[in-house]
Formats: C-alpha cells, sequence, structure tokens
C-alpha cells in the first residue's frame, strides 16, 4: 500500500478547451462536456468595427498633428536672408562697344531685370522646368510625393521641386540634402507665394540658377556659351540654356561631346514642350536648329592689362563720388569704359615691340628696372581710349599709367609758354613772349627778377646756346631759357595754367618756383595726357572720363557729363601747338613722325635719367607714353642707364617709337588731318617749315632733363594778351639783370 501526498489525479488542472471562457462564479456550474453558447451577430459586428473606429481615429490624430505641424510649420519658419552665395555678384567691366573687358569678383553673376530676358526665353525655361508655373501653387504635394516614390523605386533622382521651391533653394537655403533643408523649402515656398508675384520669383530662379561653366543666373551664361547679352538670344539659344539647368556640365557639348545626342535629345524636349503650351508655333519648331555654343573659355580675370584697367576705373568712379567703395565691392555693377579694344590691343602691342621684346636683364641689369605707362585720350571729349599699365597686373601691381611719383620733366615746358600767351607776359626786357622772342641759352646762367633763392639750372650736358629763340629752345629743350621764361610769366600764372590744363591742383611738386618749367611736378602719365588733349582741343578741357555708362540691377547711375570749358583762349593753345609741331619735324621728338601724320609734341626725361617720356597728338588723339626705372624688389627709383642696351634712355628714344606705332595703328582707320590753328598776333607764319626764319642754335643736342622741388595751387586767371611785338633779330647776348 502506498500513500501519496496533495492532490488526487482527479484534482489536477487541465487546461482550457477551445472556445472556453471563465464561469460567472454566481452561476451554477454547467455539465461537463457542454459547449460554449454561439455569439450574437452583433457581438460578431462589433470587432471590425472598432478596429475601423481606431483606424479612423488614429487617422484623425495623424491628420491633426499634419495640421499641427502644418500651422506651427508655416508660423515658426519665417522668410530668411539671402544667402551671400545668392547675391554675390561680379562688377562687369566693358570696352566701349559692349564685348567684356573683365570682371571683378568670386561669383560670375550679373542680375538682370526681367523685361531685358526674350520673352521667348522665359518660356523656354518654364518649358523644361515647370509649364504650369503660371497656373500652379508655391509647391506641388504630388509631384514631390511622385518624385519621392520614383527615388526610392529606382527610376531615377527627381526632386518634383516646382520654380519656387528651386529659387528657394538657391537663394534662402543651400544645396545640402537633408530633410531639415527640404523642410524649411517647404514652407518658405508657400509663404514666398502668397507674398511675391510670380515675376518676381521668375525672375529670381532666372537670377539664380546656375548653368554651368561658373556661369550663374541666365546674364552669366548667355555671355559664357554664346558671347552675347540675354536680350540677344533667341528661342533656340534659350531652348539650349534652359537644357542646361537639368544637368550643366552633362550637356555642355563643348566640354562634353560625348553627351553630345543626350544635350540634343533634351533641347527638342525643350522646343516641344513650347509647342504643346502653345509659346511656339509648329512652323517656328520646325526650322529652329540646334545653337552650337561657343568653345568654353577660361574667366576673364585680372591678369594683363585687365587688372589696370579695372583699377583705373575703380579709382574714377570712387575719387568722384560716383560709387562709394564699399557699395562697388559689393558687386552687380555693369560699368561700360571708354575704352577702345582696337586702340587698348594697338597700345599694347607697340610698348611689346619697341620695349618688352627688347629687354634682357640677363645682359643688361637695367632692363630688370624698366616700366612703361600710356594712356590715350581724345581731345573732342576726354575719352580715355586706351591705357597700358605694365607688364602684368598680377606681377606688377602699380599702374604706370596712373601713379604719381615720377617727374615729367620737359613735358612741362609747353605749359609755360602757354602760360605765357595766355597772360601777355613779357621779358624782363619788356618784349612780348612769342615764339620769335631771343632768349639767353648760356649753361648755369642765373635766372633774373626772382626774389627767392638763386636759381641757375643746368642743360642737357651742360651745353649752353648763347641767344635763341624760344621756338627753337622749345625744339631742343633748352633749360636756362625755360626757367627764366617760368619768371617771367610768374610761376603762379605758370602754375595756374598747368591746373587749367588738367593736372590736379593736387599733384606733388607742382611748386610755384622757376623750377617748376624743368618738371620737378609728379602728373601722372593720365594726368599729362589729359593736359595734352586739351592743347589738342584748340584750349578747350573736359575732364578726363574712363565710364560711359554705369548700371546696376537695370538702373542706370550714370552722372551727367560735366561741360567742357575754355581752359586757355585758343590763341594760347594753337600757338603751343605750331611750336611742339616743330619738335617733332626737327627737334627731339623725330622719332614721332612714324606716325605718318601732322604732329605735335615733346620730349622729356627726369632728373638722373630715372623716366623718360614723349607726350604727343595729332587733332584727333593725345597720348603720353613714359618709361619709368624702378627696382622690383626694393620698389626704389632707378635711373635708366644703360637700358635697353642704350647708353641713355631719352623721350625721343623708345617712349617717342611707341607712341608713333601706336598713333600710325589707333588711327590707321582715320585719313590724316592737319591741325587748323589760329595763333596769336604776329605770329601766323609759324608754322611747319618756318623755323628757317629763326637763328640756329650754337650746338643742338637732342637731350634735356628735369630738375626737382616743390609744390601749391591757385585758379586760372587772366586771357589772352594783346598782340605782341615779334623779335626776331639777333640780340647781344644777356648775363646778367635787365638791360638797359
Amino acid at each position: 500500500m502506498s500513500l501519496s501526498f496533495g492532490m488526487s489525479d482527479s484534482d489536477t488542472p487541465r487546461p482550457p478547451r477551445p472556445g472556453w471562457e471563465p464561469r460567472d462564479p454566481t452561476l451554477p456550474a454547467l455539465p461537463a462536456g457542454t459547449p460554449p453558447a454561439p455569439r450574437s451577430r452583433r457581438a460578431r459586428r462589433s470587432r471590425p468595427r472598432r478596429v475601423l473606429r481606431a483606424l479612423a481615429g488614429l487617422l484623425l490624430l495623424g491628420v491633426l498633428l499634419l495640421a499641427g505641424a502644418f500651422a506651427a510649420g508655416y508660423l515658426l519658419v519665417e522668410i530668411p536672408p539671402a544667402n551671400s552665395a545668392a547675391v554675390a555678384q561680379s562688377n562687369v567691366y566693358l570696352y566701349r562697344d559692349g564685348t567684356p573687358l573683365a570682371r571683378d569678383g568670386e561669383v560670375n553673376r550679373e542680375n538682370v531685370p526681367l523685361d531685358r530676358v526674350p520673352l521667348a526665353v522665359r518660356q523656354a525655361v518654364l518649358a523644361a522646368e515647370d509649364r504650369d508655373f503660371h497656373t500652379s501653387r508655391a509647391v506641388d504635394p504630388k509631384a514631390m510625393l511622385r518624385a519621392a516614390w520614383n527615388t526610392v523605386t529606382g527610376k531615377g533622382r527627381q526632386s518634383g521641386s516646382t520654380i519656387t521651391q528651386q529659387y528657394v533653394k538657391n537663394y534662402y537655403l543651400g544645396q545640402e540634402q537633408t530633410l531639415t533643408r527640404k523642410a524649411k523649402e517647404f514652407f518658405i515656398a508657400i509663404r514666398l507665394g502668397r507674398e511675391k508675384s510670380k515675376e518676381e520669383i521668375l525672375q529670381g530662379y532666372l537670377n539664380t540658377s546656375y548653368f554651368g561653366r561658373n556661369a550663374y543666373g541666365l546674364q552669366a551664361a548667355a555671355r559664357a556659351y554664346y558671347g552675347k547679352d540675354v536680350e540677344h538670344l533667341d528661342t533656340a539659344e534659350g531652348a539650349y540654356l534652359a537644357s542646361l539647368l537639368k544637368a550643366p556640365s552633362a550637356y555642355d557639348v563643348t566640354t562634353h561631346p560625348e553627351n553630345h545626342a543626350k544635350a540634343v535629345a533634351r533641347w527638342h524636349y525643350v522646343l516641344d514642350g513650347m509647342v504643346t503650351e502653345g509659346w511656339l508655333t509648329p512652323a517656328d519648331r520646325a526650322t529652329a536648329r540646334f545653337p552650337a555654343p561657343q568653345t568654353a573659355r577660361p574667366a576673364t580675370g585680372l591678369s594683363g592689362q585687365r587688372g589696370y584697367l579695372v583699377q583705373a576705373v575703380e579709382e574714377y568712379l570712387t575719387d568722384r563720388g560716383i560709387v562709394d567703395e564699399k557699395t562697388l565691392a559689393g558687386g552687380g555693377f555693369r560699368i561700360t569704359t571708354t575704352l577702345e579694344p582696337a586702340k587698348q590691343d594697338a597700345l599694347v602691342q607697340a610698348v611689346e615691340d619697341r620695349v618688352t621684346s627688347r629687354l634682357d636683364p640677363a645682359s643688361a641689369p637695367a632692363d630688370r628696372y624698366v616700366r612703361v605707362g600710356a594712356a590715350a585720350v581724345d581731345p573732342a571729349n576726354g575719352h580715355v581710349l586706351a591705357m597700358y599699365g605694365g607688364i602684368d597686373y598680377t606681377q606688377q601691381y602699380v599702374n604706370n599709367a596712373t601713379r604719381r611719383d615720377y617727374q615729367v620733366g620737359s613735358t612741362f615746358k609747353p605749359f609755360v609758354f602757354t602760360a605765357a600767351v595766355q597772360n601777355g607776359a613779357q621779358t624782363q626786357y619788356g618784349e612780348p613772349i612769342t615764339p620769335y622772342t631771343l632768349y639767353d641759352g648760356t649753361n648755369r646762367r642765373p635766372v633774373e627778377g626772382w626774389n627767392g633763392s638763386p636759381y641757375d639750372p643746368a642743360n642737357e650736358d651742360d651745353e649752353s646756346y648763347g641767344e635763341i629763340p624760344v621756338g627753337t629752345a622749345t625744339d631742343l629743350s633748352v633749360n636756362a631759357v625755360y626757367a627764366q621764361m617760368a619768371v617771367d610769366v610768374g610761376p603762379g600764372h605758370v602754375r595756374r595754367t598747368a591746373v587749367a590744363l588738367g593736372l590736379p591742383g593736387s599733384t606733388p611738386d607742382l611748386t610755384a618756383s622757376p623750377s617748376i618749367a624743368l618738371g620737378p611736378a609728379t602728373a601722372s602719365v593720365l594726368d599729362m595726357a589729359t593736359a595734352y588733349a586739351t592743347l589738342a582741343a584748340h584750349g578747350r578741357h573736359g575732364a578726363y572720363t574712363l565710364v560711359e555708362r554705369i548700371t546696376r540691377d537695370g538702373h542706370d547711375l550714370t552722372p551727367p557729363a560735366a561741360p567742357a570749358r575754355q581752359a586757355v583762349s585758343r590763341e594760347a593753345a594753337d600757338t603751343t601747338t605750331a611750336i611742339l609741331r616743330s619738335v617733332v619735324e626737327t627737334g627731339t621728338g623725330t622719332a614721332a613722325q612714324t606716325a605718318g601724320r601732322p604732329a605735335a609734341g615733346k620730349t622729356g626725361t627726369a632728373e638722373d635719367d630715372k623716366a623718360a617720356w614723349f607726350a604727343g597728338y595729332t587733332p584727333e588723339l593725345a597720348t603720353v607714353v613714359a618709361m619709368m626705372g624702378q627696382d622690383p624688389e626694393s620698389a626704389r627709383q632707378e635711373p635708366l642707364y644703360g637700358a635697353l642696351g642704350l647708353p641713355r634712355i631719352n623721350g625721343g628714344g623708345a617712349p617717342a617709337e611707341i607712341w608713333g606705332q601706336f598713333t600710325r595703328e589707333a588711327l590707321a582707320a582715320t585719313p590724316p588731318r592737319d591741325f587748323d590753328l589760329r595763333l596769336m598776333p604776329g605770329t601766323e607764319e609759324m608754322m611747319p617749315g618756318a623755323e628757317e626764319m629763326m637763328p640756329e642754335p650754337a650746338m643742338p643736342d637732342e637731350d634735356e632733363w628735369g630738375g626737382t622741388e616743390e609744390s601749391e595751387e591757385g585758379p586760372l586767371t587772366g586771357e589772352a594778351g594783346p598782340g605782341a611785338v615779334v623779335s626776331r633779330s639777333p640780340q647781344p647776348p644777356r648775363t646778367g639783370g635787365p638791360r638797359q
């Protein structure tokens, strides 16, 4: 007999049967094996309804959450300021004929108003990117979902963005592919669509989109691909540029010729879309031909002469208060200069032929010092037509055409004679100063009538000339004569005349003293070209200008041109021209005769031969050329002895040669024209060929030099004096005080 403790077999719990439900303890127990009662029809129906109600609740909750998120996003996401890259623009510089000169800035963009974009080009962009732009909302959720689905299912990445959304991405946000950026884009686009017109959005989109070739915006693209401004694009060209928006680099058929077929197919797609939308007739579509773009070119930077030209234009604008420096640096300006490309090229070539190609620092160490500056001005209006600033802006930063630190030497002497005629000046002996007036050209002759410190300048190479007429003294640049003439005229009058002709009153070392005649003043090449242009214009002076037109965002900012004024009398200017013609015909400037036309000019050399000048003009063009010596390492001014393999450099050498070649090429299409001169009374015969009427100088020479002194300014006063009694007969040598 065995004993067991605990429950019996009958008491062991059994697993519940299917359909078993706990019994209500208040009810009597059912007999074993009784099947469960069947569920009612209502009970069978209630479960799906509960599921549906739960789903509906979840859906409603989701909708409420989405609506809340949308409301929160719309309220919280403000339209931000434009990103810096989107507003960055270059300043675009153009030659006078509209061809590109340079652009200054990191981003190749030039914003243009929508009305500058031809309608057909706008429609081509819409056909490529958003055909329902004008009628659709700012965002298209269905397109976004479709694009997302196609991307997920491997049908290719698609954006699903409207033009408004693309503009938001370009202008306000960035190009990163994140959910946060996409959400911001969505809400900003909605707000933007409510606050801005379709035209404003389309204009912004066209100005910010990237077209390849570093071209941002349609204007930059038109220049990069077709070398023209946007308003000159035709329908076929506009369709190609619109095609680039999808894949700029891939569809550039010149840099990726292997993709030519794909690019053409995309171009056909755009044109076909224009036909579908009624923007292009089938007939015009049938005649369209694929417009092959020009070969990609390197960005127009500031190398070569471009940097000097841009620098000069910027200084011109800021110095005159047309645009302040900070605003100009902000970019977006379209600046049409007065420079002419053919003349600019001719000037560069002349410098290359006459100087640069001859430099050999290995055998001539002084060639390391050689710098050249040049500027050409139209006497009729003061327009600067060409400028040479140096070998290369990226190698030599300082612009040799606008710097004011080299003495102008004897190129200043014509201003002394002009002042004499303008003021009716007389010699110490009471004789009117004319081209025939005799002066004592003795070397180291002390000037008479000067109350300041004694002054006895040396002539070039210490040559003495004895009695010499003013005209011949000009040909030979005799310092003793012109120092005395400056005292006779009055150094103050000389200074005021130089300023009236075009030299800035602030020119360093423009001092009213006898030495002013020898050119210690350090005016720039451009300053001197302006002053000589005044002589060529019969004494009428118009301030030089480098800018013909300036606009920004379609607004014209061009200041009105200052009216020209009669700076000196016509007789004073024309009589000066007459004696300067003789300099070219028989004096120190004969190398300028290679221009092959009537010309007037003057040579000049700075003290210690640190600079050599030639300043000259024809009736149509005034040009000044200077060679300067400067150590490339220390920037110290250096003499040019030995440069170009020559013992010394003077204005009648390479500067006059550059002048002659440039003038010949620049005016090749212009028939030679003689000067129309109105001379001071009694000198009407003072024309080329009249020099035989003058006594021959004692010892002719072809060089000259300038001295050094200091500066000051004042307004020009006085008019041309009365008719002078011309002194042509030889006089006894003058060696001391006034004639008795």
